[in-house]
């Protein structure tokens, strides 16, 4: 078993932006794909962004034990981090980026101990949050309220991380997730 670094947060935190970034900073990185049973958005691709499975073929995955841990996100929608997944990444030689949420976070993080380094990204506020997400202009306001209800909540989580993030200038929030991770890689991290 190798190292790893989970990245959650509220959606529209800009949690995967931070991820992008350090996937260039860190060249052992390499990002963990989640499997859902939600239909892909805009241009998401099987295999890339998601592995894009049927809510039928999401429940025989859980029933086989083929995830290292998984959750129903939103009602009738779940996500989770295949075991296959992992074990490809670690036969690399790679550290396994995972960009989950909030309670898959501090799941992975139970599971995995201290061979993992957990980051919550904050946002600046809930009305930031909900600008960002409208200006995505890929939810409708239904999930938009959805999203900030359960951001409310989530909030509540960051104390169980490792540390936190606040995302109110991207340039500042890679290069302070950059230098946790170092001093985590080094095993200088005093979580």
């Amino acid at each position: 078993m190798g190292k790893l670094v989970i990245f959650s947060a509220p959606s529209g935190s800009g949690k995967t932006t931070i991820v992008k970034r350090l996937l260039a900073i860190f060249p052992q990185f390499e990002f963990s794909i989640s499997a859902t049973s939600r239909k892909p958005r805009g241009n998401e691709q099987n295999g890339v962004d998601y592995y894009f499975l049927t809510d039928a073929e999401f429940r025989k995955a859980v029933e086989e034990e083929r995830f290292v841990e998984w959750e129903e996100v939103y009602h009738g929608t779940c996500y989770g981090t295949l075991k296959s997944e992992t074990e490809r990444i670690w036969a690399k030689g790679n550290v396994i980026v995972f960009d989950v949420d909030v309670m898959g976070g501090i799941n992975l993080k139970h599971i995995f101990g201290d061979d993992a380094c957990s980051i919550f990204v904050m946002p600046p506020s809930i009305e930031e949050l909900e600008k960002r997400l409208r200006g995505r202009g890929t939810d409708s306001d239904e999930v938009i309220a959805r999203r900030i209800a359960k951001a409310s909540f989530e909030l509540g989580k960051a104390p169980e991380f490792d540390h936190v993030v606040v995302n109110d200038d991207l340039e500042s929030a890679v290069k302070e997730a950059a230098d946790i991770i170092s001093k985590f890689l080094k095993g200088t991290d005093r979580q």
